[in-house]
């Protein structure tokens, strides 16, 4: 057995997360929770798939947060109330009895929103229609809307429902901890980027202040996790904008990671299309090999067409998954 096969296959423990193996399932909108947004018995067998196939940690799909602006497609499921929470049980239940751990991703769509059955307005860091066009496959037709900006209390309610939201998938849903979406051009997301935060106030500016979102709402689900691990996901690259790039560089890099070490994350998971492509022009550093640099005593998840990279690179290892036209890849922790 290769080196990296011995790697990949061994337990890991490590501060809050402990898994029988390094494999991980990424996460994959489905799209197939009830109008309600509850998980149903698909979801189910579906996860229960890969935890009879040996995986040592699987996250789910992203689940809107609260009952306003967070939700993003037709058919996503949420975490909203107890009725939600509960509706999880079959598959996290359904998942530990293959010894597998089981995160929830939380997610809030923000300016990408696609359907939502609460409000009929989308929100944004700014007034900013979105880049590109909306997902067919989730039901999306057209030009994204323009957001509304939201205002301090909008982000306070949006902070306090990523700590609700977390409190249910840990106390009532039976998950093992949480991964706040930081990632793909979602709400956390566009208040990173530069041209769609074009803020004045402390949410917007250089970027450790448009960073300072997703840090307060690190900060608030810590607070509920207790000894439950909580990850953060992070890209450049988004779903209606594949080929973004930090403007700071590499520079931004060391900012974003070493920011992301000191608000005491378990985990960084770095996501992109093509996750071992050098992250800048400058550079050959791929994102996940900075977030190392940056973050060095951080767990890591790499993530993004892994499978591809396997065929040209020796001992590598991916399991790779397809939903509604797009595709998710196991990522190495450790």
């Amino acid at each position: 057995m290769s080196e990296t096969k011995k790697h990949v296959t061994a337990p890991f423990d490590r501060g809050h997360l402990k898994l029988k193996n390094r494999f991980a399932v990424a996460p994959m909108t489905r799209v197939s929770a009830d109008e309600q947004g509850s998980a149903t018995q698909t979801m189910a067998r579906y996860y229960e798939r890969f935890a009879k196939g040996g995986f040592g940690l699987i996250i789910t799909e992203g689940n809107y947060t609260d009952r306003s602006s967070s939700q993003g497609y037709r058919f996503q499921p949420g975490l909203t109330d107890d009725e939600q929470a509960q509706a999880w049980r079959a598959t996290t239940d359904a998942v530990h009895r293959h010894g597998s751990v089981m995160i929830a991703q939380l997610m809030h769509a923000g300016a990408l929103s696609q359907a939502n059955r609460f409000v009929s307005e989308s929100v944004g860091p700014s007034a900013i229609r979105p880049k590109g066009e909306q997902m067919a496959f989730y039901y999306g037709a057209g030009s994204y809307r323009i957001p509304r900006a939201m205002s301090d209390k909008d982000i306070a309610e949006a902070i306090d429902a990523f700590a609700h939201a977390a409190q249910l998938a840990i106390g009532t849903a039976g998950f093992d901890g949480v991964e706040i979406h930081g990632a793909n051009g979602y709400l956390l997301d566009q208040f990173l980027t530069d041209y769609s935060n074009q803020r004045t106030d402390q949410w917007g500016g250089e970027v450790g202040q448009r960073l300072r979102l997703t840090l307060e709402v690190i900060a608030a689900v810590k607070k509920v996790a207790g000894q439950a691990p909580v990850g953060v996901r992070l890209s450049q690259g988004k779903v209606n904008d594949f080929q973004h790039k930090w403007a700071g560089g590499e520079r931004d890099a060391e900012i974003i990671f070493a920011a992301l070490a000191d608000a005491g994350v378990d985990y960084i998971h770095v996501t992109e299309h093509e996750a071992w492509q050098p992250a800048f022009a400058q550079g050959q550093a791929s994102l996940v090999e900075l977030a190392r640099r940056y973050a060095p005593d951080v767990t890591l998840i790499a993530n993004g067409g892994l499978a591809r990279s396997a065929k040209s690179r020796p001992g590598a290892s991916c399991r790779r998954g397809h939903h509604r036209g797009g595709q998710g890849c196991a990522g190495q922790s450790g």
